[in-house]
């Protein structure tokens, strides 16, 4: 193998693959990346053996071949590199590869390419076309409220489904409950209802490259996997098996209470509230007062509180419709919700103290947030 490469290039390749080495494993092939040359380009892959990342890199080829070279060492060599040509020999015989850049002059041991994993592909049946920019938004707004505890695996990751021309991404941790729906620009031919792992999907997104229009979703039969696909790059992950909890009953079919309040008030107030509120139980009280008849605006008043630290109080006009309500809420969860709602105002409905309430941005239908209440004891 033989071939010259831009180290910018190169470099912002390894960057995408390097997230599914394996960096503690009994096999040490699973540490190295596999380099190889395909269709006169370059192919860096990565895995783990749960997650696969592959990305495809322009180069010159000048002799075809494949091996697999230490991740952190090769890494860490590409970005001392100056910015110009890298050219790269390998010794097949040796499984050394030769890495030459201005005044630089490296071998690096390697280990045969036929000892990595194979890397699944696609099968030739369509997949599901899914929108860049739009996925990207609906990981970002849901898959925080996966689980982080292993003990329960459905739920560290995150339910996608998908049914005639719309998609489905829902994510619950026992304590909330982010559920995010788009339209598909054509139907799919064939229901489906996947869980795949939170962190799967939060590679995704950082790997889709706002220069790919889409992303290809495929589940090849009978694998327990799924593949997505976008111009130069692809992510595999195995699939968790296991019935995902049925939502829908989660969420509050009606309400008492109805706050409208302005998203970066709010965010800006749990932020205060939580630097307080942290050093105990995370508990952000929530007062909620609806105006009189006298005209005057309602007021919901964010409180955080510490034995040691002391409190912090926080009073934002609101539009309310209902009864006054207290109410108590994780005050991370709610800045965590807050956090990835880019609408200028937000409404929270509540129905009491000890009833889960729900965040929905203002004008748009498609993002839906259940929370459930803290014990405030007396």
């Amino acid at each position: 193998m033989k071939f010259s490469v831009l180290q910018e290039e190169l470099a912002h390749g390894l960057s995408i693959v390097s997230r599914a080495v394996s960096p503690r494993s009994t096999l040490p092939v699973l540490s190295n990346i596999l380099v190889a040359t395909d269709e006169g380009r370059l192919r860096l892959s990565a895995t783990n053996l749960e997650l696969g990342i592959t990305s495809w890199i322009n180069a010159k080829i000048e002799e075809e071949g494949s091996t697999t070279v230490p991740s952190r060492t090769f890494s860490d060599l590409v970005s001392t590199l100056p910015p110009d040509k890298t050219n790269i020999t390998l010794n097949a015989n040796t499984q050394t590869l030769n890495v030459q850049s201005g005044s630089l002059n490296t071998d690096i041991k390697c280990i045969d390419a036929q000892e990595f994993p194979p890397m699944p592909t696609p099968d030739q049946e369509p997949g599901v076309e899914i929108n860049v920019k739009d996925l990207k938004e609906m990981i970002r707004q849901v898959v925080f409220a996966a689980s982080k505890d292993e003990a329960r695996p459905i739920l560290t990751g995150v339910l996608v489904t998908a049914k005639e021309d719309e998609l489905t991404l829902a994510a619950a941790d026992g304590f909330r409950l982010s559920v995010r729906t788009a339209n598909l620009s054509s139907p799919v031919e064939k229901p489906f209802k996947v869980v795949i792992p939170g962190r799967a999907l939060s590679e995704l997104a950082r790997i889709s490259e706002d220069g790919s229009e889409v992303v290809t979703m495929s589940l090849p039969p009978g694998r327990g996997q799924v593949i997505f696909r976008t111009k130069n790059s692809e992510l595999i992950s195995q699939l968790i098996e296991g019935t995902f909890p049925d939502y829908q009953q989660i969420i509050p079919k009606n309400y008492q209470t109805r706050t409208l309040i302005s998203s970066s008030a709010f965010l800006k107030a749990c932020k205060q509230a939580e630097i307080f509120a942290r050093e105990g139980s995370l508990i952000a009280q929530i007062n909620i007062s609806p105006g009189n008849e006298d005209m005057e605006p309602g007021e919901v008043e964010i409180s955080g509180q510490s034995e040691e630290t002391g409190s912090s109080q926080s009073i934002l006009d609101a539009t309310i419709e209902g009864p006054d309500l207290i109410i108590a809420f994780n005050v991370r969860y709610l800045r965590e919700v807050l956090d990835v709602i880019d609408t200028p105002n937000v409404v929270l409905e509540t129905t009491k103290p000890t009833s889960p309430g729900v965040i929905r941005p203002v004008g748009e239908e498609n993002f839906l947030h259940v929370i459930m209440p803290m014990h405030l004891g007396n």
